[in-house]
């Protein structure tokens, strides 16, 4: 019995770890910048081909396709910023919705037409397979390093937004952006680096998701949901927030799954309505 909850905990968390990567980003833009982009999975889902293309067809190493999978995200994010973001940073959040689930439709689209509609497969190197045994509890290599991954990224997050100069810009623009412009900021370039930030973390999440829930051309469709039960429980802005909350959705998930059969992957539906009439505006959210 110890056994078996040991197990759902560790699969549970390193699940949730994932779920945290894949969020974060849209954590930051929608909390920092208030722009609802919806089309932030198909980052991830970019990200998650980037890798499999580098890796499969170009016999790229895996770790070596995970800065490629980030940069590429963010590249192509700062030109969606530049030519369509920006123009509707002061429109309504409707008008932001249709216009990034515009782009999700599109990139599915896209992906289906290069990729195909089947599961991708992935190499992975052999130091990642298979599991290890930590006081006599079997534990996955690959989901050992997600978390590690997720932990460091929390911390540069943390440390980038809180104790740097670019962080406080990045403050200072949302909370008054005509005050942050008299004082030299340059607000745009603040957005679109934050936006390039996010939408790159979104990239190297799902670089990251192939090994553990595949990757198809409807991933960006897929995952949208849980990516906003993550921001929604949370809280917006918040990295402790989605941090915590994809701990305890993705254990959520995995007990369920694991204890409840017959409840599926409905718990995790339950378990937000309950975190949510608690606390309407997330768990570390301030609005």
């Amino acid at each position: 019995m110890i056994a078996s909850v040991f197990g759902v905990l560790f699969d549970g968390f390193a699940y949730g770890m994932l779920l945290f990567i894949l969020s974060v980003g849209l954590s930051v833009t929608l909390g920092m910048m208030n722009f609802v982009n919806l089309a932030h999975c198909s980052f991830a889902m970019l990200g998650g081909f980037v890798t499999v293309t580098l890796t499969n067809e170009l016999g790229w190493p895996f770790l070596a396709s995970l800065p490629l999978a980030f940069v590429s995200a963010a590249l192509v994010s700062v030109v969606f910023e530049r030519v369509l973001y920006r123009r509707l940073y002061r429109a309504s959040d409707l008008d932001q919705c249709l216009l990034t689930i515009g782009i999700v439709f599109v990139s599915v689209a896209v992906a289906a037409y290069i990729y195909g509609t089947i599961q991708q497969p992935l190499n992975l190197p052999l130091y990642l397979r298979g599991s290890v045994s930590v006081w006599g509890q079997s534990l996955g290599v690959y989901r050992l390093f997600l978390i590690a991954v997720s932990i460091a990224i929390t911390a540069a997050l943390v440390a980038a937004l809180e104790y740097t100069r670019f962080g406080a810009q990045v403050r200072a623009a949302v909370d008054n952006q005509r005050m942050a412009r008299a004082l030299g900021i340059d607000v745009d370039r603040v957005f679109a680096i934050t936006f390039a930030l996010g939408s790159g973390l979104a990239g190297l999440g799902g670089a990251l998701a192939i090994e553990i829930v595949g990757l198809d051309h409807a991933f960006a469709f897929t995952y949208l949901i849980y990516v906003l039960i993550v921001v929604a429980v949370g809280g917006l802005g918040s990295i402790a927030g989605s941090f915590v909350a994809a701990s305890l959705l993705g254990i959520s998930d995995m007990a369920g799954k694991y204890y409840f059969p017959e409840l599926g992957a409905f718990l995790i539906y339950f378990v937000m309505v309950a975190l949510l009439m608690w606390r309407p505006v997330g768990l570390f959210g301030r609005r």
